[in-house]
């Protein structure tokens, strides 16, 4: 949010009140506490009538610094809160005349005493500095007088340097420029598609080429300015009385990530069966259980591999999702089909959402036992976006969480093995009522990671963590425990499978593991050209599914090449299939992603900063889609020993080189990195 009209000026009402010096401090066993008046105290008089910000430090993880800043320490802090690990540090504090010094580890923070400030080193290196401006208490639509009583919005500030060549990445799954610098971000989940600045993950946490990252713990809406209000400053604000947030410098990128995920969680295992392909009956096409069979005959008939098999929303009766019945005209014995099915062996994924229409057998029984989430006035929240009449599970009623698992568990004694947990963005966030009487507002993004844990967790119990899989739509911190996501309801077209890629390597470097994309697009259908570019990103990419909006992604519909190019991938995929499994437990163990940004493993190759239209699949494969219609591959490769995939041919470059060259259908440019590359 933008409070300032340029440099100097506030914007109308708006009153900023920051910290000037170090009034009084106490150091404690494991926090340091200060207090910090905003102005210069001269006297005792200068302590009356003026704002006071109690700072506490602490260190909840080895090199890993915590700031609490708090203004009014009564004002209410209701659930829900990110559940993080937290190991906290005895704390080390050295008191110098015109500073303190903590270390933890290579890890250092200079708090300043005067002209208050905040340096961030690592290993003897300046990452970043957070001077008394960087951090505010601010009112709006205020007149200023402190002595009346204030009922306009109040806010805590924070905010980094932002450097000269500095890049800011991450902050969940956004679709603009991969590069975060230069852009306002509301981190606020709603479902808006791939092609706009609304997205369906956010996360609060960025990640800087400078070996650091910021991550603000706070579930509601942050509010995001990189460098673009002070465009010297990595700025996040939030409603309240009360700022948190985690500063973690690190020898590299992947340092950081490991030391985010260490508090927020590791990546969840995925079964090897995942890395296959995945098929979709797609969203609006009509069909029953002869499509489905005709369907799998034809891809067995056609030699393509296949090992998923996904039945989308219409496997249940329209204006009844979610009852979790089969509609009995189209699926007249499911049981017998989903055996079918296993016994081609194949896996068989269904979809679902945390909604409950009115239609539903479902919709009483969840009224009657206070399964849903309730206005103010008691009555169940419902809307007709959607579906007509639906209410939305309350998965803070552990019996409502129950109550929803135990349908789904209907479902897995029948056959099915995992789930499409669509949706779970368009949570009510005014006038409502959650059973555990957690904060609406804060409940709005982290409904995601309760509704996917829940599903996470029955799959977990049912099918061992081996086999436990999710297709999920909507996250926020800490949902890469929930694998694996994709990346939403996108159009085919080549810019949209450039903005998905964008997305996907923001998300990696948010803290999740694996990303997937609908191949051929979503909405509307691709031409040939573009479904056989898909295809080839698609089956490089960690997971790969084929579905779309009204029409089926088959390949025969796009012609015969579509099918040889759809057969090529897969077996190249298959081919890279035990690399991707043992690249999968070293992302569980370590957050270090599968699908990566170019800049995680090249961090000093200044080329790789902005690289979004190419990737690392794991440590080893540079990967470039092609996104043009006249064939053209334009790639880069850093320094080192690279082996062409698909030609085995070597090259050794001493430094990093740009290159363009023309491919058909059966080739992406597709390098593999040497032992000795540099």
């Amino acid at each position: 949010m933008k409070f300032y009209n340029g440099r100097w000026e506030k914007k109308m009402g708006v009153h900023v009140y920051c910290p000037r010096e170090i009034y009084e401090y106490e150091i404690g066993r494991r926090a340091f506490t200060f207090i910090a008046p905003d102005s210069h105290i001269g006297h005792k008089g200068m302590t009356l009538d003026g704002v006071n910000l109690t700072f506490r430090v602490t260190v909840p993880h080895s090199e890993v610094f915590r700031i609490q800043m708090v203004h009014y320490m009564g004002a209410s802090d209701k659930d829900p809160h990110f559940p993080l690990d937290i190991q906290e540090e005895d704390i080390q504090v050295k008191e110098r005349p015109d500073c303190f010094v903590l270390d933890s580890g290579e890890a250092q923070l200079r708090i300043y005493k005067e002209n208050f400030r905040i340096e961030l080193f690592y290993a003897g290196k300046r990452r970043t500095v957070m001077g008394e401006e960087d951090f505010c208490y601010i009112r709006t639509e205020d007149r200023g007088l402190l002595y009346e009583e204030f009922s306009g919005p109040a806010y805590m500030r924070g905010a980094t340097g932002l450097g000269v060549g500095e890049c800011i990445y991450g902050l969940g799954e956004h679709f603009g420029p991969f590069v975060k610098n230069g852009q306002s971000i509301e981190l606020r989940n709603d479902d808006g598609g791939t092609s706009s600045d609304v997205s369906y993950k956010n996360v609060p946490f960025y990640i800087s080429n400078r070996a650091y990252g910021v991550f603000i713990n706070h579930c509601e809406t942050v509010s995001m300015e990189v460098g673009s209000e002070q465009v010297e400053k990595t700025a996040f604000s939030v409603k309240g009385e009360k700022l948190d947030f985690f500063l973690l410098p690190g020898a590299d990128m992947k340092d950081v990530l490991m030391k985010y995920t260490d508090i927020t969680g590791k990546p969840g295992k995925v079964p090897d069966w995942s890395f296959g392909l995945w098929l979709s009956t797609s969203f609006l096409t009509n069909y029953d259980e002869e499509t489905v069979i005709d369907i799998i005959d034809q891809m067995q008939e056609k030699d393509i591999p296949l090992r998923v098999f996904h039945f989308d929303c219409c496997w249940m009766k329209p204006f009844h999702w979610c009852d979790f019945l089969w509609d009995k005209e189209t699926f007249p014995d499911p049981s017998r089909l989903l055996q079918a099915l296993h016994d081609r062996g194949l896996n068989v994924c269904v979809w679902i959402n945390p909604y409950i229409a009115q239609a539903s057998e479902l919709f009483m029984e969840g009224v009657r036992e206070g399964y849903f989430i309730k206005r103010e006035n008691g009555d169940v929240w419902q809307w007709d976006k959607w579906q007509a009449g639906m209410a939305v599970v309350d998965f803070t009623n552990p019996a409502a969480k129950r109550w929803y698992q135990n349908k789904l568990a209907g479902l897995l004694d029948m056959g099915v093995d995992c789930f499409k947990t669509d949706f779970g963005e368009r949570i009510p966030e005014r006038g409502v009522v959650f059973f555990d009487g957690s904060s609406p507002e804060k409940m709005h993004n982290y409904y995601s990671n309760l509704y996917n844990e829940a599903v996470y967790e029955l799959l977990r119990e049912r099918k061992g963590e081996k086999d436990a899989v999710l297709f999920a739509r909507s996250g926020t911190a800490g949902g890469q425990r929930f694998p694996v996501h994709w990346g939403g309801d996108c159009f085919a077209t080549y810019e949209a499978m450039g903005e998905s890629l964008r997305g996907g390597l923001s998300l990696t470097l948010s803290g999740y593991g694996y990303w997937s994309h609908d191949i051929g697009g979503f909405e509307d259908t691709s031409t040939p050209d573009v479904y056989k570019r898909w295809v080839a990103f698609g089956l490089l990419s960690t997971h790969s599914r084929l579905h779309g909006s009204n029409s089926y992604r088959v390949p025969w519909l796009y012609g015969e090449e579509a099918v040889a190019v759809l057969r090529h991938f897969v077996r190249v995929k298959e081919r890279l299939q035990e690399y991707l499994e043992e690249q999968a437990r070293e992302c569980h163990k370590t957050g270090i992603p599968v699908m990566r940004a170019m800049v995680l493993e090249f961090p000093h190759d200044a080329n790789c900063w902005y690289l979004d239209r190419q990737y690392m699949l794991g440590s080893k494969y540079v990967v470039a889609p092609v996104f043009n219609g006249e064939s053209r591959a334009e790639y880069y490769l850093p320094a080192g020993k690279w082996t062409d995939f698909f030609t085995g041919e070597v090259r050794t470059l001493d430094n990093g080189k740009w290159f363009t060259e023309t491919v058909d259908y059966f080739k992406i440019p597709l390098f593999e990195r040497m032992e000795d590359c540099i």
